[in-house]
Formats: structure tokens, C-alpha cells, sequence
């Protein structure tokens, strides 16, 4: 099958229009046209080769939002015409703890990855949602909810479940006190999510002008991490703190914060930090460090089940496939409130010019 689609060549180089072959459905596939698309930093990251295992051509995407063209033979849960989501996995080895846990994201043999990654089954590369159509086994298809916004639900499939998976995992509910560090794709669902499920949700930011978007978006409280009386004023407070924040920093400040048997929750950052731990407000108070990382299939759908029931979805800007290298540079200052969403129509109208 010839896909028209968008690839990075290099890590040098430009997105660009590239024609590839998507590989040949099997009888448990479900081969969906691609609506919309989601712009994560991982995109970017991977495009630019920042953590030295791109393999390319590089196709990105995976926040992928569209509907069912075809199902194979043996596909039960889904039909021509279905709504559908697709995120950051395809496949996984669905025979280790992880797996038998509904964990596939934590796949101890590797789970395949929508792009740069390679098919368990025929050893092709996969190629991602910046694209016309993708194939996918319906065990990794997911349910969009009736109702909700499709261009805005895109960056649930990433944003959202990375977010919503610790919250979930750490037994957030009613009367929890939560913390997030950065106001950006990840922050703000955080933020919403937090919220939703009862919590009393803090926003931890150096920027004392977000205080109301954060309010608007769930927070209860912002927190200016930069102010020492304020990080003082909030000792001991939080159940969890979830850390958006992308790059290195040095979390020690946040760990005063922390109640006894806290945990800090690293989902935005993959790297070594160059500030050293400081383990003591660890040892004192039986607080934790922690990672979380995107979540499984059946965790992600009960993710777009809670989010169809409560009306949560992302705040995005919709774009053309033709700006993706603009919306590269915007999102490296930030400069993006707070998802970019691509309409994959743009692509099929330029190509038809």
C-alpha cells in the first residue's frame, strides 16, 4: 500500500513529503485513514536524532486520531466507518509479566513503537502518523468516545495517558493533594486530569503570568518555584507531584514539598540530571523518586473513557502538514498553548494540487 506521508531524512534535515509502503494488512489488522495527528516533543526529538536511535527515514506521529477504512478477517471490535485512536505502541510480545499485566508499555521485550520502530512479525520498519493511513492490530486500536472533540482528543493518546497513567498508578482521588511542575502538553493535562478526579491540584511554575491559565485549566494553587517563602509555605503538602518539565533540572527544591510517603514522578524528561539527588528529605520521610512512562492499552482506554464521560480533551492549535517545521521551532520556545494538531486533510489536498 503507497502512503503519502511527511519524513525526516536526517537528523539535519527538514520534514518533507515522502512516499513509502505500509505493509500488507494481516487478518487481525484494522488499516485506518488518518484524520488527525498530535505534535509531541518525542517527534522533534526523534526527527533530530537527540537520543541517538533514530533510524531513517523517520515518519512521526503518535497521537493518531482517524477512521476505519478496512478490517482483516479476523478483527471483532471494530467496523468500516469506526472512530478510532492509535498512540505510542503497535505491538509488544504479549507473552511477559508485563504483558499479562495489561502493561505493554513496560513490554520486557521491547514493545514496537508506532515510528522508529521495526515489526515483530516482518522486520519492517514503522512508520508514523504524519501520513495518509496506518495499520495497525486491533488489539493496539483503540475507541474514541462518541461526542468528543476528535482534533482536540489527538494528544490524548500521548499527553494524556502519560499523564494520566501516575495519577492512576499512585491512587489519586478525592482529597489527594497534587503537584504539577510545568505548564506545557503534559502540564496541562495534568492539570485537567488532576482536577477531574477530585484532587486538590498546585502548579509549580518560575512564571508568575501563567497563574491564570492555570486556574483556568484546573489548578487550585500555583506555586512560583523561584520564590523561597512560597516552596517554604507548601512543606509537606503533596501526596504526588507529577514533573512535566523536559530538560534537565534540579528537583531537590520540590522534595521539601513532598508529604510523608510522597512520590515525585518523572514523565517529561529522559537524560541524566547533573544536579546530584540529595537523599535525605528521601530517607526522613519515606519519599520516593519515581518514572512513569506513556501506559498499556487497556489503562490508555479507560483514559478516553474518563476523559469522553467529563469533556476532557486537549487545548491545541490546528496546523497544516506543510508548517510542521515551523511547529518544531515554535514548540522549542514554548510557543504553543499547549498542543500543536496536524489536519491530515492538508496533506491530501497539496498532493492533489
Amino acid at each position: 500500500m503507497n502512503v503519502h506521508g511527511y519524513a525526516a531524512q536526517s537528523a539535519t534535515e527538514n520534514l518533507a513529503p515522502f512516499n513509502f509502503e505500509r505493509r500488507v494488512p494481516r487478518a487481525d489488522d484494522v488499516t485506518i485513514k488518518i484524520l488527525y495527528c498530535g505534535v509531541c516533543h518525542s517527534d522533534l526529538h526523534t526527527a533530530r536524532n537527540d537520543w541517538g536511535n533514530s533510524q531513517y527515514p523517520v515518519v512521526p506521529g503518535h497521537e493518531i486520531i482517524g477512521e476505519v477504512e478496512s478490517v482483516g478477517l479476523d478483527v471483532t471490535r471494530f467496523a468500516v466507518g469506526d472512530t478510532v485512536g492509535v498512540g505510542c505502541m503497535v505491538d509488544s510480545c504479549q507473552h511477559c509479566e508485563a504483558c499479562k499485566h495489561d502493561l505493554e508499555n513496560y513490554c520486557e521485550n521491547g514493545s514496537t513503537l508506532t515510528y522508529n520502530g521495526v515489526d515483530r512479525q516482518d522486520g519492517t520498519s514503522t512508520y508514523g502518523g504524519y501520513s495518509e493511513k496506518i495499520v495497525v492490530s486491533e488489539k493496539f486500536t483503540l475507541k474514541i468516545p462518541q461526542g468528543i472533540n476528535l482534533k482536540a482528543a489527538a494528544p490524548l493518546l500521548c499527553a494524556g495517558i502519560t499523564t494520566w497513567s501516575p495519577l492512576r498508578h499512585w491512587k489519586i482521588g478525592k482529597g489527594s493533594n497534587v503537584a504539577v511542575i510545568g505548564l506545557g502538553g503534559l502540564g496541562h493535562m495534568a492539570l485537567k486530569l488532576a482536577k477531574a478526579l477530585e484532587a486538590n491540584v498546585t502548579l509549580f511554575t518560575h512564571s508568575p503570568e501563567k497563574e491564570a491559565d492555570a486556574r483556568r485549566l484546573g489548578a487550585d494553587k500555583i506555586v512560583i518555584s523561584t520564590d523561597a517563602a512560597q516552596m517554604k509555605s507548601a512543606r509537606g503538602e503533596f501526596d504526588l507531584i507529577i514533573d512535566t518539565v523536559p530538560c534537565d533540572h534540579d528537583i531537590n527544591p520540590y522534595m521539601s514539598t513532598l508529604s510523608l510517603n510522597g512520590t515525585l514522578v518523572l514523565v517529561g524528561f529522559l537524560g541524566k540530571f547533573e544536579s546530584l539527588l540529595n537523599t535525605v528529605p528521601l530517607i526522613v520521610g519515606r519519599k520516593s523518586v519515581a518514572g512513569s512512562v506513556i501506559g498499556g492499552i487497556a489503562e490508555t482506554q479507560e483514559m478516553l473513557d474518563f476523559c469522553g464521560e467529563h469533556g476532557i480533551v486537549s487545548d491545541i492549535e490546528m496546523i497544516n502538514i506543510q508548517d510542521i517545521n515551523e511547529a518544531y521551532e515554535r514548540m522549542l520556545k514554548s510557543d504553543v498553548k499547549y498542543r500543536f494538531v496536524i489536519d491530515m486533510a492538508s496533506l491530501s489536498r497539496r498532493h492533489s494540487e
